[in-house]
């Protein structure tokens, strides 16, 4: 069974509508209720940048920080994670200039990225933002992927930025009419080779994914059946170094349409997530809304079970109001199924009720106008 990761203490300053907030944790999962608007999903997010990336909401960091406070804002936690006890801290400070990063620190020491965290947890989540996921562009699809494949590949997200600063820098010398040979082959160039490694490891996802969910059993969620198409489809079983000369090639070749596009036309980041409900065997976007819930929250219940298996250790799971559209039941079955992970899971919901058959497993707070209430357990 894969070890456990866990939060000891979250504290916040002058995060979203928190001028300060402190919880005190003890392992279990974390049950926060509360009516709407009262800063239930803020608290999610704030353990959400406890990991690599912008955190659930993808939220542009300055609107971060509470409204009228002098500075940024910061995020402490306590957590026992994949290298032991650890002290982590995040945030931005007060900057005169428009550029605006993210810095953190881990035990006293400032980190050269936000990737180190990933050395000491993963942090999953499902929020109800996600629910048109199967609907919605491909754009958030692809997002979506890559958000999968960074919890076990850490350098995913530095190709993902490096290629799209390369192709930004490609379209904008095609829109200019600068068809320089030696500058264009040069981008072209990195951009094979980071398309490609791009390509490959979402490729590798999603294998790993079917072999999991083909031996995973009954579950009372459906089983996602999960395909790329858009790239080099049905190529990705040649070796690298093949891929990358035909995807120059393409690159080469395409430049007069690319620039009268205006934009890229070929490469990774047109690929799109396909997803089908194996049982019914229905593309998800045209099974009920009840149905898609059902196939994310076995799709990402799923990568967890993935990241424990390949790490040893339970990611934290982030659930914004995940009980609020199932039955009894399959809430009950999802409990179960969260806690037999071995980590620990943040949830949040307005009735208290509807996680009663969390019991014991659980601390519960209530939240209420900026503030957080330790309840007893159910």
């Amino acid at each position: 069974m894969a070890q456990k990761t866990s939060l000891s203490r979250l504290k916040l300053t002058d995060f979203r509508n928190y001028a300060h907030a402190a919880l005190a944790l003890d392992g279990r999962h974390v049950v926060l209720t509360g009516e709407n608007g009262a800063g239930k999903t803020n608290l999610l997010e704030a353990v959400s940048f406890l990991s690599p990336g912008r955190g659930l909401r993808r939220a542009v960091l300055a609107d971060v920080t509470r409204v009228g406070a002098p500075g940024g804002f910061t995020i402490f936690a306590d957590l026992d994670g994949m290298e032991g006890e650890v002290a982590v801290g995040t945030g931005i400070e007060p900057n005169e200039s428009e550029t605006v990063s993210r810095k953190l620190r881990i035990n006293g020491t400032p980190a050269k990225s936000t990737e180190e965290i990933s050395d000491h947890l993963s942090v999953l989540w499902l929020t109800p933002a996600m629910d048109g996921l199967f609907t919605g562009p491909s754009a958030d699809r692809r997002r979506f992927l890559d958000r999968l494949v960074l919890s076990l590949d850490h350098g995913h997200g530095r190709r993902a930025g490096d290629f799209e600063r390369a192709m930004r820098s490609r379209n904008r010398l095609l829109s200019e009419g600068r068809f320089d040979p030696a500058w264009l082959s040069a981008i072209e160039a990195q951009m094979a080779g980071l398309g490609i490694a791009m390509a490959a490891a979402r490729h590798e996802m999603l294998g790993l994914l079917r072999r999991l969910s083909a031996g995973s059993g009954d579950t009372p969620f459906p089983t996602p059946v999960l395909a790329l198409e858009g790239f080099l489809d049905g190529a990705m079983d040649r070796p690298a170094a093949d891929l990358e000369e035909e995807y120059l090639e393409m690159l080469r070749t395409s430049r007069g349409r690319d620039a009268s596009a205006g934009r890229t036309l070929d490469g990774p980041h047109r690929s799109d997530l396909l997803v089908r409900h194996r049982e019914k065997d229905m593309d998800a976007a045209r099974c009920s809304t009840g149905e898609q819930k059902a196939l994310l929250i076995g799709l990402v219940l799923a990568h967890a079970r993935l990241t424990a298996d390949m790490t040893g250790y339970a990611p934290i799971l982030l659930l914004d109001e995940i009980a609020a559209h199932l039955d009894e039941g399959r809430r009950a079955a999802l409990f179960d199924l969260v806690h037999g992970l071995g980590g620990q899971a943040f949830m949040t919901g307005t009735d208290r009720h509807m996680f009663s058959a969390l019991a014991d497993r659980a601390q519960f707070f209530t939240v209420a106008h900026g503030g957080i209430t330790a309840e007893p357990s159910a």
